[in-house]
């Protein structure tokens, strides 16, 4: 990979609460316009990793760089880097007394200064991409969870990110609500977002997915397409983590 296609720069990273060692060494590149789906079992460390992408939490050493920005420099502007980052987490994070459509529009106003009639163009034609132009005057609080994290998903485009964080965003959702969301993100995929996703959706990670990444105490255990991952595990850890979920 050349530095010019490399969006995420990431190397021997490591991170410690107490006694428990989250993150063991871990590097992996990541291209521009690639899509990387994370898997593994619960606190292995998918989140951690995940959250470092964007300053939510701090190495204790290695560096991270996304988008030529060292973020692991204490020096480094994180607001201006975290700009063009959009995060879509587990349990939404929208201001639920505010309408969809303000939601939407709240962070390219305040922070980019696009104005309110631009912010409020951009925010409709956002809801008609994830599918809820008829909730835009809605309040958030009226909303399913399906349809609350389908407006999370605008309210991080809205600042037209370069790169696209999701932190296992339908593991709060009913199930039936849980294809609507895969689907805005295959869609979002397929435009050539650069997208970093942690899930336990290991259907959806078949299909969109340039790359699957296997974590599990901590570390990167196996990483390659979703064939080889899925079709051909060499690591036993991840066969036997794959024969639990899939025949789940």
């Amino acid at each position: 990979m050349s530095e010019a296609q490399v969006k995420v720069h990431v190397d021997k990273v490591n991170k410690s609460y107490g006694e428990n060692h989250v993150l063991r060494d871990i590097s992996l590149d990541i291209a521009e316009n690639e899509v990387v789906v994370m898997i593994g079992p619960s606190g292995s460390g998918k989140s951690t990793f995940l959250r470092m992408l964007n300053q939510l939490e701090t190495p204790d050493n290695g560096t991270i760089i996304v988008d030529g920005y060292d973020i692991s420099d204490k020096n480094t502007d994180i607001n201006k880097v975290r700009e063009n980052i959009g995060m879509v987490f587990q349990n939404f994070n929208l201001f639920n007394n505010y309408t969809v459509l303000e939601n939407i529009m709240l962070a390219p106003v305040e922070l980019k200064k696009l104005d309110k009639v631009a912010a409020e163009k951009k925010a409709r034609e956002l809801l008609e991409t994830v599918g809820l132009s008829d909730k835009a005057d809605m309040p958030v609080s009226s909303l399913s969870g399906g349809q609350k994290q389908r407006i999370a998903i605008a309210r991080a485009l809205a600042m037209t990110p370069d790169i696209m964080l999701f932190d296992e965003p339908t593991s709060a959702l009913d199930p039936e609500m849980v294809g609507d969301v895969l689907d805005v993100m295959k869609n979002l995929a397929e435009s050539g977002m650069t997208m970093i996703i942690v899930t336990h959706e290991m259907g959806f990670a078949k299909q969109v997915a340039d790359r699957v990444v296997f974590f599990e105490s901590g570390k990167i255990q196996e990483s390659g397409t979703p064939d080889q991952v899925f079709d051909a595990p060499k690591n036993e850890r991840l066969q036997e983590f794959l024969s639990k979920v899939t025949h789940a």
